[in-house]
């Protein structure tokens, strides 16, 4: 009897894993293969240190669904308990014009300094139940790009020594260099376009039209770290530009347990399954500012992604305001 046998009869007892127990493996595959299709962004934001952990787990955990199955599937997108915002009717340009009207007459705090860090805590969509392996989704991050750090659980601050500045690690670009970007955008739609054609920080694609090379590379900035208000108007508008957009006409409930206004943009197909599938940017109904982006299937299934919880400005690795 040779080994291949002896494993089958081993594992005689195992049920068969259907579409339903291979979902939620496929879905946090769907994400680690989304996660590296941007590494020839110039100016890639760095995801903090937890991430590296994470994708090691999570390899592990899709791992064990394909071998004894699993419960559960993606969580659906659906409308918020008491929705009190519509959108029916009104297309992506029209909401992002007025979101960048809204959001310019915000002001801005003073940028970071070079020293204080970035503290984000996230929520994964669709949602899961942390675990002490996985940890909270709490990270931090210097502002010029000096240093990354995580904990898991109780552990002790695990911080990462990094130099992303001046392309020093590859094409990561540091909160402090993508701010520098953000600010220097012109107010226009039209001039922030060709502002960031310039610049190709993303390297346009040939075999993609100029819209979907311009989504791109407005993408990538909508997740920076630090984000100054007329940066963000500047990205709105031209984004109002890229055809293909759309409102989701009721607000739609995010893991990090927001109501959001949700605007989706075809990203083609699923690396996973070959379905179509889409952006969806989470977008707060009051400030307008990007609280998460999550990946969708054409039958409005949640596929990977995140969502904010909190986020601040400190002065220290660890601080959480």
């Amino acid at each position: 009897m040779d080994e291949m046998t002896e494993v089958r009869e081993l594992r005689a007892h195992v049920p068969v894993p259907d579409r339903a127990r291979l979902a939620p493996g496929r879905a946090r595959l769907t994400e680690a293969v989304l996660a590296r299709e941007s590494r020839h962004a110039l100016w890639r934001r760095r995801e903090f240190a937890i991430v590296a952990v994470v994708a090691a787990v999570t390899a592990v955990a899709v791992a064990a669904t394909l071998l004894v199955g699993g419960k559960g599937a993606g969580r659906s997108v659906h409308p918020a308990a008491t929705p009190s915002v519509r959108y029916k009717g009104v297309s992506a340009a029209e909401f992002l014009r007025q979101a960048a009207d809204a959001v310019q007459a915000q002001p801005d705090g003073a940028a970071p300094t070079a020293k204080q860090w970035i503290y984000i805590k996230s929520a994964p969509e669709p949602w899961r139940k942390p675990d002490r392996f996985m940890g909270d989704g709490e990270g931090w991050i210097r502002f010029d790009g000096s240093a990354s750090a995580s904990r898991l659980g109780n552990r002790p601050l695990d911080i990462t020594k990094m130099h992303l500045e001046n392309g020093a690690e590859g094409d990561d670009r540091s909160a402090r260099e993508m701010y520098r970007v953000l600010v220097a955008l012109p107010a226009d739609g039209k001039g922030t376009t060709k502002a960031l054609r310039e610049q190709n920080a993303i390297a346009d694609s040939k075999e993609l039209s100029q819209a979907r090379n311009d989504y791109s590379e407005i993408s990538v900035l909508l997740s920076a770290d630090v984000m100054p208000a007329k940066g963000l108007a500047s990205l709105y508008r031209a984004l109002a530009l890229v055809p293909g957009g759309k409102v989701t006409d009721h607000l739609v409930e995010t893991a990090a347990g927001r109501r959001a206004i949700a605007l989706n943009y075809n990203r083609g197909k699923n690396p996973a399954t070959g379905e179509s599938m889409d952006d969806q940017w989470l977008i707060d109904p009051q400030t307008y500012r990007i609280v998460g982006k999550r990946y969708v299937d054409g039958r409005g299934k949640v596929l990977g992604g995140k969502s904010t919880v909190a986020t601040a400005v400190v002065n220290r690795a660890g601080d959480r305001s």
